[in-house]
C-alpha cells in the first residue's frame, strides 16, 4: 500500500487532495531522517547497530587492565594524566549505567593484565612505580583484594585470558626487559601457578577465550612502529600454537574480547595516531570482517564483552602518554 493511500485510511474524515498528501508524505520521510540522524549522533541514543556513548570512568588513565564480572566492568591502574602510575579500582554498573569506587589495589600499576572466572577479577603483573615488571598477583572477591601466589616470573604489558579453570597470562615483558616466551599459567582451583609454551613474543598483545581455546591478538616487539598482524590460538590439550588469519591491520597497545561467537580486535596506536578501525574474527568461519570505527581512536584501553556487546574504556587518545575516560560501546550480531 502506498504513503498517500495509508495516509487517506488512517484519517478518513480528512480530504487529502494529492499534493497534500504528497507534502504530508515527504515530511513524513524528512521526519523520519531527522530523528535518524539525531539518533545516530547521541551516543547513549544511538542507532542499535551503532556504537553508543555511556557515563565516562571518572578518572580518566590509559594502560588500564579491565574485565567483566557479571554486570559489572572493572577498570584497574593505569596511567594518569600526571604520569603517575595508580592503584586506583573503578566499578561501572551497566544497568545503571554508574561508576562506584572499589578499594584501591594494593599496589600502583600500569600494564597489568586482567581477566575474570567465577565472579572473581585477577589483577596479574604490570610494572611498578620503578618501572619494573612485577610478580604481583591479585584477585578481588567479596569487594576486597585478595593477595596470591606470585607470577612465576615478572610481567608486564602481557594479556590474560581464563578458559578450562585456568588462568593464561601470555606474552609482555620480562624482568630484562626481553619479550617473553613462556606462558605463565594459574590453576584457579588450587592458586598453584605452572608454565606452558607461548605465543610469538610480543608485548601490548590482546588475549580472549573461547570454546577451550586462548587466542593472542596482534602485539609488538618494541616501540609503536613494530606493531604485528599476528594472530594465534593455543589448544590446552596439546600445548601448542596454531596461526591464523592475519589481522587485517597490525596493532598494538591494542584489546579484544569474544561476543556473539566473534573475537573483536579494538584500538591501538601507530606512529602518528591511534587506531580506529575494528574487526571481528568468525571463530567459525575463521574470517575477519570490518566493524564500525572506534568513535573515539585509543590505545592502552581496556575492552570486555557482556552480553552481545562489546565495551572499550579509558585509554589514551593520541599515541603516547594520553589520557581518557571514554567508555563506548558496539552491539555485535
Amino acid at each position: 500500500m502506498s504513503l498517500p493511500a495509508i495516509l487517506r485510511r488512517s484519517f478518513p474524515s480528512r480530504r487529502f487532495r494529492p499534493r497534500r498528501v504528497w507534502a504530508v508524505s515527504l515530511a513524513l520521510v524528512a521526519l523520519v531522517a531527522l530523528v535518524a540522524l539525531v539518533g545516530g549522533a547521541d551516543g547513549a541514543d544511538g542507532a542499535e547497530d551503532g556504537w553508543q556513548r555511556h557515563a565516562p570512568l571518572p578518572q580518566p588513565r590509559t594502560e588500564v587492565a579491565a574485565a567483566v564480572t557479571g554486570d559489572r566492568i572493572v577498570v584497574v591502574g593505569g596511567f594518569a594524566a600526571s604520569g603517575a602510575n595508580s592503584a586506583r579500582a573503578d566499578v561501572y554498573s551497566i544497568p545503571e549505567n554508574r561508576w562506584g569506587r572499589l578499594p584501591s589495589l594494593p599496589v600502583a600499576v600500569d600494564h597489568a593484565a586482567a581477566a575474570a572466572a567465577q565472579g572473581r577479577v585477577y589483577v596479574l603483573g604490570g610494572y611498578g612505580s620503578d618501572r619494573r615488571p612485577l610478580r604481583t598477583a591479585f584477585v578481588l572477591e567479596r569487594g576486597s583484594w585478595r593477595r596470591l601466589a606470585r607470577l612465576p616470573e615478572p610481567r608486564a604489558a602481557a594479556a590474560a585470558a581464563v578458559t578450562g579453570g585456568r588462568l593464561y597470562v601470555l606474552g609482555g615483558v620480562e624482568e630484562r626487559g626481553g619479550l617473553a616466551r613462556i606462558s605463565l599459567v594459574l590453576n584457579l582451583a588450587t592458586g598453584r601457578w605452572s608454565r606452558a609454551p607461548g605465543p610469538t613474543g610480543r608485548e601490548h598483545l590482546a588475549a580472549a577465550a573461547a570454546n577451550g581455546r586462548v587466542y593472542a591478538v596482534g602485539g609488538r616487539s618494541a616501540g609503536y612502529d613494530t606493531n604485528t598482524r599476528a594472530f594465534e590460538a593455543y589448544e590446552p590439550a596439546t600445548r601448542r600454537w596454531s596461526r591464523l588469519p592475519r589481522l587485517p591491520s597490525a596493532r598494538g597497545g591494542t584489546g579484544a574480547a569474544v561476543v556473539s561467537g566473534q573475537l573483536v580486535s579494538i584500538g591501538g596506536e601507530a606512529p602518528s595516531r591511534t587506531i580506529a578501525g575494528v574487526y571481528a574474527f568468525d571463530l567459525r568461519a575463521r574470517r575477519w570482517r570490518r566493524l564500525p570505527d572506534l568513535p573515539t581512536p585509543r590505545h592502552g584501553l581496556g575492552v570486555v564483552a557482556h552480553g552481545d556487546r562489546v565495551y572499550a574504556v579509558a585509554g589514551g587518545p593520541q599515541p603516547g602518554l594520553t589520557t581518557s575516560g571514554v567508555l563506548e560501546s558496539l552491539r555485535i550480531r
